[in-house]
């Protein structure tokens, strides 16, 4: 882990953004508190195939889950008009790991989070932003180790804890004593 100064945030900070002061007030705040985010500048593709060079807090945040802790590895996007925006966020699984999409999370690993609707600055912030984000994943966890791999020609799905078997032409089981969960 590198040590991140205000001055390499402030030089990383592209000039584009409205709110430079505030934008790199928070980040360091963030990165006070959070050891194991650091700032990156890089392409942030919209849904439009818009593309921005845009700043983000990458790196992981424990969340407490059942009495046991997990690092989740977020990425946390700030807009050029961040704060009067709020951040676009996602969950970074390992390979190893796969989304749990919820009311909070799509099946991409976009954060959904009523706090990001009701954005409004000053009264939210990064520091609160992370906070809720770790308070939603310990209820909702996020995320979930993939299963191993099953036998040569067995396929799997999961929905909500729940194994399903695929037949080898991929379509589910629908017969009359089947069970779908």
């Amino acid at each position: 882990m590198t040590t991140i100064t205000k001055k390499s945030v402030k030089k990383m900070l592209p000039k584009t953004y409205k709110h430079r002061k505030v934008v790199l007030a928070e980040i360091i705040t963030v990165l006070s508190q959070y050891k194991y985010l650091e700032p990156v500048l890089d392409r942030f593709v919209y849904t439009d195939g818009t593309v921005k060079q845009l700043i983000s807090l990458v790196g992981t945040i424990q969340v407490v889950c059942q009495g046991k802790h997990y690092n989740t590895p977020v990425c946390i996007w700030l807009e050029q008009s961040y704060p009067c925006t709020a951040p676009i966020c996602y969950v970074h699984p390992t390979k190893e790991m796969m989304v749990i999409s919820s009311s909070y999370m799509n099946n991409n690993g976009q954060v959904l989070l009523p706090y990001l609707d009701e954005w409004t600055h000053p009264e939210y912030d990064l520091i609160s932003l992370i906070q809720v984000m770790i308070a939603v994943f310990s209820e909702t966890p996020p995320l979930c180790m993939r299963p191993k791999a099953l036998t040569n020609s067995q396929a799997y799905s999961v929905a909500e804890n729940c194994v399903a078997l695929l037949r080898e032409d991929g379509l589910p089981f629908q017969g009359n004593n089947e069970t779908n969960c």
